[in-house]
């Protein structure tokens, strides 16, 4: 992890019900540039310490379509940063993996998805790459791309089962005060 990780200001992560989290972020545009660089090293300062997997803009009140992901173990960390990204390739093979999320905190549910997927983005210099994942860095890239489009985990859920995980964070929330 470089120091500009370890060293930039965290970010509060909004939490459900937050209005931010079902809102569609746009695109990051030229001229958005600086507000990207400065933005990306606070979203993986945030989301090591909080400890998570990946971080959309949304989840941290900006509707830049941004998101950092970093899959690996901990001692050898691999970060991603994705600006723009964009699903163009999913596999008809489906995968169940257990998720959470930051925004819905210590609430988690098997949620079914494609087993693989083909993600286009651009880097942070602006050149435009291409990512294949299977397995947690596929499930990974889906959770936080849904999350750019206004869509949760628990939006994968029956009604009833989404109901009750809904119901069980805002119980927590009150007894947190």
């Amino acid at each position: 992890m470089s120091e500009t990780q370890t060293d930039a200001p965290l970010l509060p992560i909004m939490i459900y019900p937050e209005s931010v989290l079902r809102k569609v972020a746009r695109a990051v545009q030229p001229n958005d540039a600086d507000a990207v660089r400065a933005l990306v090293p606070s979203m993986f300062a945030t989301m090591y310490k909080a400890p998570g997997i990946g971080l959309a803009a949304n989840q941290i009140n900006s509707l830049l379509r941004v998101i950092v992901i970093d899959v690996a173990p901990k001692d050898e960390p691999a970060p991603l940063a994705l600006i723009n990204p964009e699903i163009i390739a999913k596999s008809d093979e489906l995968a169940t993996q257990e998720e959470g999320c930051l925004s819905i905190p210590d609430l988690y549910a098997e949620i079914t998805r494609p087993a693989r997927v083909k993600v286009r983005y651009q880097d942070l210099q602006g050149v435009k790459q291409e990512i294949e994942a299977e397995g947690l860095l596929s499930a990974c890239l889906q959770h936080e791309i849904d999350h750019l489009n206004g869509v949760l985990f628990v939006d994968y859920l029956s009604a009833l089962k989404r109901n009750m995980l809904l119901r069980k964070l805002a119980k927590q929330q009150k007894a947190k005060g």
